[in-house]
């Protein structure tokens, strides 16, 4: 009830309505703080059109899932792109570092191990810039990958809906690239996949020679007839040549890579938003403030002494 009903209430007050209940209610989101750091998404690939429009518009859902967000896409290297119109991770720290802005939250867009992540960690400790997990394993991943089956006509799009797909697939190769250490990491993601498929998943490495090949054998002597590849891949971290090979060299069907799909972004936004209490942003924003009310600049490590 407002007090706008009360008589003699001075002015109306909004009351808050009560959050719907139930498991399928919509978790309410964080608000984020006045002088929070920026998401700095880190693309491992050179700037390009293929990675740019990938980027973009999972930014642009990151930006709707949560209002207030600061976000940059940075990449590998922005040698393909026109003059000014990308810039590297690099580039985007030393910005930050410059101009005393608090110093961004780094956050890889791969879904497991890659072979980018080490590079990428060398250079934010350079900046003391803080670097989150990777996306993967993660539930919403596993429901990405089984819209892309059913987008491609290999797999129901509901367990509830009975009725009969003809080219589903009986087994699944979750493919992705970062070698061995991607693809056991991608098992976790297969196991959650499996229980909504409720055929038999297994990783495989596409840039781990014969990986995916073993994995497709696997499944045929299990007794699969018709096995499919579903890339846990979300684009930019790898080379499109290896989701066709794959599929040449097999003989079997693949869904698309998850690209841009809604679920890529909310984990992106809830990466950087788990992070945010372990880096400290408010003792760095009242630290920037403070100098500016003392008329020194502020910054970093690599700000001009």
């Amino acid at each position: 009830m407002s007090t706008a009903a009360i008589p003699g209430a001075p002015l109306p007050v909004r009351t808050p309505g009560s959050r719907a209940r139930g498991r399928h209610r919509r978790p309410e989101r964080p608000e984020i703080p006045t002088g929070s750091p920026v998401l700095l998404l880190a693309v491992p690939a050179a700037a390009g059109p293929e990675s740019r429009s990938v980027v973009e518009e999972l930014l642009s859902i990151v930006r709707s899932e949560q209002n207030g967000v600061q976000t940059a896409a940075g990449y590998l290297s922005a040698h393909d792109a026109g003059p000014g119109t990308e810039r590297t991770v690099a580039d985007l720290l030393a910005e930050a570092a410059e101009s005393g802005l608090p110093t961004p939250v780094v956050v890889p867009l791969v879904p497991g191990p890659h072979g980018f992540l080490a590079e990428l960690h060398e250079l934010a400790a350079e900046y003391g810039a803080p670097v989150t997990d990777v996306l993967g394993p993660h539930p919403l991943l596993a429901e990405a990958v089984h819209v892309r089956l059913s987008e491609a006509g290999l797999a129901r799009a509901d367990r509830a809906r009975l009725f009969a797909i003809a080219t589903a697939a009986d087994g699944v190769v979750l493919t992705t690239v970062g070698g061995q250490a991607a693809a056991d990491a991608a098992g976790i993601t297969g196991m959650l996949l499996a229980a909504r498929l409720a055929v038999p998943v297994v990783p495989a490495a596409l840039d781990l020679p014969g990986s995916v090949a073993a994995a497709v054998a696997h499944l045929r002597e299990m007794g699969s007839q018709n096995p499919a590849l579903a890339p846990l891949v979300i684009g930019p971290e790898a080379d499109s040549e290896l989701l066709a090979t794959a599929a040449e060299e097999t003989g079997c069907p693949s869904a698309a890579p998850l690209g841009a799909y809604p679920t890529v972004g909310q984990l992106i936004a809830s990466t950087y938003l788990a992070t945010l209490p372990a880096v400290g942003f408010e003792a760095q924003a009242a630290e920037a403030a403070a100098g500016e009310d003392a008329g020194e600049p502020s910054g970093g490590r690599h700000a001009a002494q």
